[in-house]
């Protein structure tokens, strides 16, 4: 009986049980980290392109990575290696740009403006939102790797651990995303706790529904949750349709987190959004920006879509890492982000913006209090 006992003591958790989770450079399971995959400036080398930074629960600080960003021994190959592996898993690959399309066709455009990977099984998984074209490679593909299409440019990567019960919540917030889904499965012993990823999967394999706008198949233009992580860090998902018609960051984030915005994404694209300084919150367009003080670049170097609130204050500010731009096509796409309160991560991301686009004008200081 006292060794019965015993065997029961020193059993791990149910939780710790799972190899699905975001993981560290180091191979330790996370809770979250941000990961800030650096751009090739100029006629660098292209390893000099898959540099990157990691912040994770134990930094005060972004930290150079141990190794380059498509080494399955760094944090986002750890990821996402276990996806190629064999096991009772659910996993939903979503990305405008595909790993077989290596242009944006009209097909791409009709759908949300949308990049991630979502992965769990009977216990927990993973939600990793990135901004990278062609990432990550189809299931079949039997290992990780990162795109070469990927290296000139900057990209983020935002990934948390989440309990199975949160899943079909973020489904929900796929759905309204309207993403292009090119791989997926939810196997039947998942299907029940996750009937919104199973419905995503059947209609990517039926070739319907990835793009369809009809209120039918999505219930609301819009919808804000929170997330509590498997250690219960709370982080909030936004996520538009195509009938929001609108700018995700100046018409609902800001307002929402009631903070003014200075907001990284694609510069490289039509019509994109001026600095906006209405009335009621200012969102200024990040131009240059060196996360960790080692480069600095400018925003036409940087495909990663990123918003930080101006100012912090008590504790801390908000960062939100997405896979949408401010730009008049994508005000009529889906897409979203995903933004997390901490006084660390928002000094990492706010240290990182030297200039904005000013309301006024020309390139200066952030300061939104000039437009208040």
């Amino acid at each position: 009986m006292f060794l019965f006992v015993l065997l029961l003591l020193v059993q791990p958790a149910e939780s710790s049980n799972s190899s699905i989770s975001c993981y560290d450079d180091q191979g330790n399971a996370v809770d979250w980290f941000y990961l800030y995959k650096l751009p090739r400036l100029h006629e660098e080398p292209p390893e000099q392109g898959l540099r990157y930074l990691l912040l994770g629960e134990q930094n005060e600080q972004w930290v150079d990575g141990s190794v380059l960003v498509g080494d399955s021994t760094g944090a986002l190959g750890r990821t996402v290696s276990p996806l190629y592996e064999k096991g009772e898993l659910g996993y939903i690959l979503y990305n405008d740009q595909p790993p077989e399309q290596h242009s944006v066709d009209n097909e791409g455009r009709r759908g949300g403006h949308t990049k991630g990977i979502v992965l769990f099984d009977s216990s927990q998984g993973y939600w990793l939102v990135h901004s990278t074209p062609h990432f990550a490679p189809r299931k079949a593909e039997g290992r990780f790797s990162y795109p070469s299409s990927g290296i000139p440019n900057g990209q983020n990567f935002i990934c948390v651990t989440y309990p199975l019960k949160r899943f079909e919540t973020i489904g929900q917030q796929l759905k309204i995303n309207q993403p292009h889904v090119y791989d997926c499965d939810v196997p039947e012993t998942l299907a029940t706790s996750v009937p919104t990823m199973l419905q995503l999967c059947k209609e990517s394999k039926w070739g319907r529904g990835n793009y369809s706008t009809s209120p039918a198949s999505y219930s609301s233009a819009n919808q804000s949750v929170s997330l509590l992580s498997l250690a219960g860090q709370e982080f909030i998902s936004f996520a538009k349709g195509a009938s929001f018609k609108d700018d995700l960051y100046h018409s609902w984030v800001a307002p929402t987190l009631q903070s003014d915005l200075l907001v990284q994404f694609w510069h490289r694209s039509t019509g994109v959004l001026s600095s906006d300084c209405s009335p009621s919150w200012t969102v200024l367009n990040v131009h240059f920006i060196s996360p960790g003080g080692q480069i600095t670049f400018k925003t036409t170097e940087d495909h990663s879509k990123w918003a930080v609130s101006a100012a912090g204050g008590g504790p801390g500010g908000w960062v939100c890492v997405g896979d949408i731009n401010r730009n008049e096509a994508e005000e009529n796409r889906g897409g979203g982000t995903v933004c997390h309160l901490n006084a660390v991560v928002w000094k990492a991301y706010r240290t990182a913006v030297l200039q904005c686009d000013l309301c006024t004008g020309g390139v200066g200081e952030c300061d939104t209090s000039l437009y208040h």
